[in-house]
């Protein structure tokens, strides 16, 4: 099912000139990777294409081929388009482009990833929630599609591989991610570049902002999830933007004590995100993110909530309380 999928979505490809990718709000590594990597294939085919994301992409991405091109420009949505293409969204909101698709109406519109939460939106839906990011989808894809993978391609599909598996220390770190990861630095990924921007992207306001949140750290005894919180206040403090606080609740994962870990993060609009860790297996965060309306994986989801801060704290132990799934 997913290889003829595959080819599907590919033959639309080869069939149509002027494509949109979409890369969900404030993009991690593998949305950002994967958007790189398709942009590359693209080219390779002499297709147009526009990379798009509603909010900007992190600089610590800057050496991702093609990573410069993204926009954020609601303009391009008047374009006449031949597909969008959607890749690590599990829905339209939280790829932040719902309002925009009324404007692309009789638009195709290609699914592509990888969360178990995915609510299967495009008219072609390529999602595999057993693997490990949404890259590793794409990784089959290309090999499906003998699609050829160059060494930039190579690099963006070993950065969403390195930022989804934490470095190959989460519960994602498959057999198959491994074997993906060896053949791309087969094909000249540039791994140490990437250790660079990705592992070693730490500086002393980022320490310093870690410094406050951690010491922040408390267990809500009736769930035992332990948690912390970050204010837009925080983040002024420590000359830290909101693109720079990634890697926290993965950090924090390390934790032997716990159900699971919650991070808060206070966003400009007031509302507040949510991002959950567990190594649990008894513990479903997708399950629980899909209480507040969001969503992910069974040990990494996220969701958002409005705030202030304390009462949206406050709301989620109930709301989780009622439910039942933790504690």
């Amino acid at each position: 099912m997913p290889h003829r999928i595959a080819k599907q979505i590919h033959n639309e490809i080869l069939d149509k000139d002027n494509f949109l990718l979409v890369a969900h709000q404030n993009p991690d590594g593998d949305a950002a990777s994967a958007v790189s990597a398709f942009s590359q294939m693209l080219e390779q085919m002499g297709k147009k294409y526009t990379c798009f994301c509603k909010t900007s992409v992190s600089d610590q991405f800057e050496y991702l081929k093609n990573i410069h091109l993204f926009t954020s420009n609601p303009e391009v949505w008047k374009q006449k388009l031949d597909a969008v293409i959607v890749f690590d969204s599990g829905d339209l909101p939280y790829a932040g482009i719902d309002t925009f698709i009324e404007n692309a109406k009789d638009t195709m519109i290609i699914n592509i990833d990888h969360h178990a939460s995915n609510i299967h939106f495009g008219h072609h839906n390529l999602v595999r929630d057993t693997l490990s990011s949404t890259v590793e989808v794409l990784y089959n894809y290309f090999l499906v599609n003998k699609i050829k993978i160059n060494a930039d391609m190579a690099t963006s599909l070993l950065t969403g591989l390195i930022t989804d598996t934490d470095n190959f220390s989460n519960g994602a770190t498959s057999k198959e991610a491994l074997s993906m990861a060896s053949y791309l630095v087969n094909k000249g990924a540039k791994f140490k570049k990437i250790h660079d921007y990705i592992v070693l992207d730490k500086n002393i306001a980022i320490l310093q902002l870690w410094g406050i949140v951690l010491n922040r750290l408390e267990v809500h005894e009736k769930t035992n999830i332990v948690y912390t919180y970050i204010k837009q206040d925080d983040l002024l403090k420590c000359g830290v933007t909101e693109e720079e606080i990634g890697g926290l609740s993965n950090m924090m994962n390390h934790l032997k004590e716990g159900n699971a870990i919650f991070v808060f993060k206070e966003k400009t609009d007031g509302n507040i995100k949510a991002s959950t860790r567990t190594t649990r297996e008894d513990t479903d965060l997708s399950k629980v993110a899909q209480l507040f309306g969001g969503g992910g994986h069974k040990k990494a989801a996220g969701f958002e909530v409005p705030g202030p801060i304390d009462k949206a704290i406050e709301h989620v132990w109930e709301t989780i309380e009622k439910s039942e799934l933790i504690g």
